[in-house]
This record gives structure tokens, C-alpha cells and sequence, in this order.
């Protein structure tokens, strides 16, 4: 007859230097100090992104301004060529091919 549920008395050794509940508390421990110093060090970078000053639109140089200027027109100029030669494409008559030829 086979004992599945079968009860060993001593499976534990008794000279054992490894302390199997210390460890697991010491991982316990050091996994809450870790959660507890990313939640300081996310508050601390909150506090010093919120307490940052936002530029005012008089505080931004000119030069700056017609750089994005010119970009922006030379964007425009971009599309408009575009938007010509699909006007163009689109009013040209295709060609018919007929594969019976």
C-alpha cells in the first residue's frame, strides 16, 4: 500500500545556519524601503517640475520667432506645390489601355 499523506517527523535540519525567515524578512524589509524611497523620489521630482517657471511669450527672443517663420512658410510652400500637382494629376486625361491591342 502506497502512503501519499505520509508525516515526516524531522525534515527540518536542526544545525542549519540558513535562516530561511530571516531572509525572507530581510527581502520583505528591503522591497518596502524601495517602494517608500520611489514614492519620496517621485514627490521630489513632482515638486521640482511644478515649481518650474513657464516662459511668457515676451520673454522668447525674435530671432527665435522668424526661424519658425520661415519654417512654417517653406512648409506651406511644400503643400501648395503638392496641392498643384494633384490638381494637375487629377484634371489630366489618363490614358485608356486597351489590352485587347
Amino acid at each position: 500500500m502506497i502512503k501519499f499523506f505520509k508525516k515526516e517527523k524531522d525534515w527540518k535540519k536542526a544545525s542549519s545556519w540558513l535562516s530561511v525567515n530571516f531572509f525572507w524578512n530581510l527581502a520583505v524589509g528591503l522591497m518596502a524601503v524601495a517602494i517608500l524611497l520611489s514614492f519620496y523620489f517621485g514627490y521630489y521630482l513632482f515638486m521640482r517640475i511644478n515649481q518650474e517657471s513657464i516662459l511668457s511669450a515676451s520673454e522668447v527672443s525674435g530671432q527665435i520667432e522668424n526661424v519658425k517663420k520661415e519654417r512654417i512658410e517653406k512648409v506651406l510652400e511644400y503643400f501648395s506645390l503638392r496641392r498643384q500637382k494633384s490638381n494637375q494629376i487629377l484634371n489630366s486625361s489618363s490614358p485608356i489601355i486597351d489590352p485587347s491591342l
